[in-house]
């Protein structure tokens, strides 16, 4: 339809009411000699909005307009309203500052020179042919609300016995309507809700509800009590090993509910505040206010499933479940890399680690299309990247490897997952810039050797008192230039590009690495576990073998255990079952001491955790600085489970699964593993069973597409349908 919303104002209170959320309000006056053949609503805001006509919630999209480069672009939605409009309809609009002006989006604190309003604009249709707009203007009325303070990081404060006041008419701001787009990113919706398993006295006597999963969202009660009484609320991931309530971890976020109660039984949610927690306790509460009275609302973009996997291994199936609940809580809108303290930013590092992982997990094309148009728009002339998307920091950009990487990396896992060419068309020039940029970076041509990176981050040999591992920055930074350059002419060359520049570049690098970073035969500087996994799934080193055989010794002299960080970890079990230790990289997989993926597991965690140790063995936590216990980056190992495991995998030519490779690694001790995937062309499943030493296969390959499957270094075509061998 036609778009009317840049014809409309964006307004805003007019004077200043500190953390009070506004409510902006108009009356309708429809014609009532006229059928209503259609009603739309078009809308956005300079902050977030929940927008109501009669008292009727319009549309499902919490935290709307979303999260975008907002010195770019601004998305604004498109509601079909025809059965809320009437004659003498009012239509009203609240407005939170979001992440535009509120803590979340200015380096941690709350931007007073941000000015949160909204744009509108209601269309009616009639059925004689005529049409009747009104449009956000200085006619609007605001009031003010119940909610005192609304913050993302820091929760609300409701009171409804406040008596609320009409501030007067909305005041017109000059802003710029060509930063308006349409929706492009997938809506944050109120997926499910869930009930307290439990109610607990803690030791301290503390009154605590656990809700049995970690997750991002927020509560909503049925809240009973006498006028004036309170309602306070706080948020936790964990409990401590003496079992009582936990939140320093939290840092300066405080995720506090504070309600007053009218006097009256009321239905109460928080509107434009989230938390990322499994516990509340309460603090305060009416006593006609039970548990039951209370449920957790578990919010994200509204992503359709698309993966399924299960194995004989019951920690490792809760391990998945980890994984998938890790990217629900942190695919809100953009992918955040916590849901709890003071930060939930668009990490570039932890988006790119787990790409492949999001894909298989759920349908995230939609997802990534827009947050990838804002990664090209925060980029520089220079070709820089920032470390976060939407970039809510200020400062120079000073872009880190594995992190910036993120511009090859996740478009070109978004076409292989999709088929879908847009992706390298979109982010070409973006992916090139990039390269560019590190090219002409520093004294070295054909090594990343200058800035700031942050190396294989939290890996586990670390130096005391650091956060990075020990690995080299310059080999760290250089082997991702390398993977980077042959993503872009990979991405080039699907374009139908003549990439051989950069082709010749990927050489030079290649050659240079080497003469620095190999001492000697299967030996790299610092002799470290993510040293080795880049230079072999990076295919960095010509003869591979002595690499893998040093990478598994420093695995097995390790107790079998891993030192990795962000880095490192994604691409460990890769390196070690492409070169013939497929034993070593299930010994890690199905590993339960500290340091491991099911270690978490055994200490009762429903996510994925930042750190490996985030509750040591002892029971007592990691730092208070940075532990949060929903972080999705280590989930990246489904990658291995479901490519190499299972053994499913696009073909770079064919993408999109039209053609399959299938290169299962079956393993005795997960006595039997099966996975799938939903891809446009149907669905893509592999399985394999045990019984006695016998291996049975299953390979499902959907309609119109093909297959070839490599058993014990022997391959094979299929054709489309279900195969048992």
């Amino acid at each position: 339809m036609k778009t009317y919303i840049h014809q409309a104002e964006f307004i805003a209170a007019p004077k200043a009411i500190g953390t009070t959320v506004p409510c902006f309000s108009r009356k309708l006056t429809v014609k009532d000699d006229q059928e209503i053949a259609k009603a739309t609503l078009q809308i956005s805001a300079l902050g977030v909005y929940e927008a109501e006509i009669d008292g009727n919630r319009v549309g499902q999209f919490r935290f709307a307009p979303g999260w975008t480069e907002y010195g770019k672009r601004v998305q604004y939605q498109t509601y079909d309203v025809t059965g809320l409009v009437h004659q003498e309809s009012v239509l009203s609009v609240l407005l939170g500052d979001g992440w535009y002006a509120g803590r979340i989006g200015r380096d941690g604190e709350r931007d007073p020179e941000k000015i949160p309003c909204i744009i509108a604009a209601l269309i009616v249709e009639y059925a004689d042919g005529t049409t009747q707009t009104v449009l956000t203007d200085s006619s609007w009325q605001v009031l003010t609300t119940p909610i005192l303070f609304s913050c993302m990081f820091d929760g609300e404060t409701v009171d409804f016995t406040r008596e609320l006041e009409n501030l007067g008419n909305a005041v017109v701001l000059e802003r710029d309507h060509d930063l308006l787009i349409p929706q492009e990113g997938e809506e944050i919706r109120e997926i499910m809700t869930l009930s307290p398993v439990e109610e607990i006295i803690t030791p301290k006597g503390e009154r605590v509800l656990d809700f049995g999963q970690n997750l991002t969202g927020t509560i909503s009660v049925c809240l009973s009590g006498k006028r004036g009484e309170m309602l306070e609320v706080s948020f936790a991931e964990v409990l401590d090993k003496d079992g009582n309530f936990y939140n320093d971890n939290y840092r300066s976020a405080k995720n506090k509910i504070f309600v007053t109660c009218p006097g009256e039984t009321v239905n109460y949610s928080p509107v434009f505040a989230f938390q990322g927690f499994r516990y509340i306790r309460l603090d305060q509460c009416p006593a006609e206010t039970a548990a039951q009275d209370f449920a957790a609302v578990v919010i994200h973009s509204d992503m359709e499933r698309t993966g399924d996997f299960a194995c004989g291994v019951e920690p490792v199936n809760k391990l998945y479940s980890n994984i998938v609940w890790g990217q629900r809580d942190n695919f809100l809108d953009v992918p955040t890399d916590c849901p709890q303290r003071d930060e939930r930013k668009g990490w570039l590092g932890d988006a790119q680690v787990f790409c492949r992982t999001a894909s298989y997990n759920f349908k995230v094309d939609k997802f990534f299309r827009k947050w990838l148009h804002d990664l090209a728009l925060a980029q520089d002339a220079q070709g820089r990247m920032p470390h976060i998307v939407p970039n809510a920091f200020s400062g120079e950009l000073n872009p880190s490897a594995a992190w910036a990487d993120a511009a090859t990396i996740i478009p070109l896992q978004m076409y292989m997952t999709y088929g879908d060419p847009q992706f390298l068309i979109d982010q070409y020039d973006c992916a090139k810039a990039f390269v560019d940029y590190v090219h002409k970076a520093g004294h070295e041509e054909y090594l990343w050797l200058d800035g700031t990176h942050f190396g294989d981050w939290l890996g586990l040999d670390a130096p005391y008192g650091s956060y990075k591992g020990s690995t080299d920055e310059g080999l760290i930074a250089s082997a991702y230039f390398a993977l980077s350059t042959m993503n872009l002419v990979k991405i080039g060359s699907a374009m139908g590009k003549d990439m051989s520049v950069y082709r010749n570049l990927y050489e030079n690098i290649i050659e240079k690495w080497n003469e620095t970073y190999v001492t000697g035969e299967g030996c790299l500087l610092g002799d470290t576990q993510t040293a080795y996994a880049l230079a072999l799934v990076f295919e960095l080193v010509e003869n591979k073998q002595p690499f893998a055989d040093r990478l598994a010794a420093l695995v097995k002299e390790n107790g079998n255990k891993l030192k990795t960080g962000f880095v490192g970890t994604p691409y460990l079990l890769k390196a070690l079952s492409d070169n013939g230790y497929t034993d070593v990289a299930y010994s890690l997989l199905l590993q339960t001491e500290f340091p491991s993926w099911l270690y978490p597991v055994t200490k009762g965690a429903t996510t994925i955790w930042e750190h490996w140790d985030g509750i040591r063995p002892d029971g007592s936590m990691w730092s208070t600085d940075m532990n949060s216990y929903n972080h999705y980056a280590y989930g990246a190992v489904y990658d291995w489970i479901f490519g190499e495991a299972l053994g499913i995998a696009p073909d770079y030519e064919n993408p999109g699964f039209k053609h399959v490779f299938f290169t299962p690694h079956p393993d005795k001790r997960l006595g039997f593993a099966r996975a799938s995937l939903k891809t446009k062309y149907g669905l893509v499943a592999a399985a394999w069973h045990y019984e006695g030493d016998v291996v049975r296969y299953e390979f499902t390959v959907p309609a119109s597409c093909t297959a070839t499957v490599t058993i014990d270094g022997k391959s094979f075509p299929l054709g489309a349908g279900t195969h048992r061998l």
